[in-house]
């Protein structure tokens, strides 16, 4: 028997041949179920490669919708710093301390239309005579804001303008700094009759 004739008979020396079989459909199938479940997940979750989104929520829209206004941060990054620094003489109830300084919670130099006055105090600093809600005060306060950021104090002092029942409107950045321009290196603290010569 030849060789050629041999390989024709014998399957063991056949030569290979690439044969075709069908994909299981259930594979398929599964496949293609769970990429659609993997469509659905990311258009649900994924904030659309935004990185300001995060869980839980889905969407830029329903982060701002659920996040607190600038003002309300401020105030309470302002809580945190005016406990550390100013609620050790004025109180963190803002009630003030008889004898060291006087209180804050419904103060005429607090509740005002301007910031200017109330801004003047911390950057520059008071001393002498003066008078809140009546009471006479004659003590000096050093000037503790300034050594702080703008935005720092600025929420300090939106802090201050709306906690305790006090209404009065929201201090920025830009306010503080602005103010902070006007009064340039000032070396003696202010009085109450020199910040009453100033606008509110």
């Amino acid at each position: 028997m030849s060789e050629e004739t041999k390989s024709i008979t014998d399957p063991l020396n056949a030569e290979p041949t690439a044969s075709r079989s069908a994909l299981p459909i259930w594979i398929i199938t599964v496949t293609l179920v769970l990429m659609l479940l993997g469509a659905v997940y990311f258009d649900h979750h994924s904030g659309w490669f935004n990185k300001q989104v995060y869980p839980p929520y889905r969407s830029a829209e329903e982060l701002a919708a659920n996040q607190p206004q600038s003002g309300a941060m401020a105030a309470a990054q302002g809580k945190k710093m005016y406990e550390t620094m100013c609620g050790i003489c004025h109180g963190t109830d803002g009630l003030g301390k008889p004898g060291q300084a006087p209180a804050l919670a419904g103060s005429e130099w607090v509740v005002t239309k301007g910031y200017d006055r109330l801004t003047r105090i911390p950057l520059a600093g008071l001393s002498g005579p003066m008078s809140v809600k009546g009471q006479g005060w004659n003590l000096a306060m050093a000037p503790m804001g300034a050594t702080l950021s703008d935005a720092d104090l600025a929420a300090v002092l939106t802090y201050i303008r709306t906690a305790w029942g006090n209404q009065a409107g929201e201090v920025t950045a830009d306010n503080v700094k602005s103010v902070r321009a006007a009064l340039g290196a000032r070396p003696q603290p202010l009085t109450a009759e020199q910040l009453k010569a100033m606008p509110e």
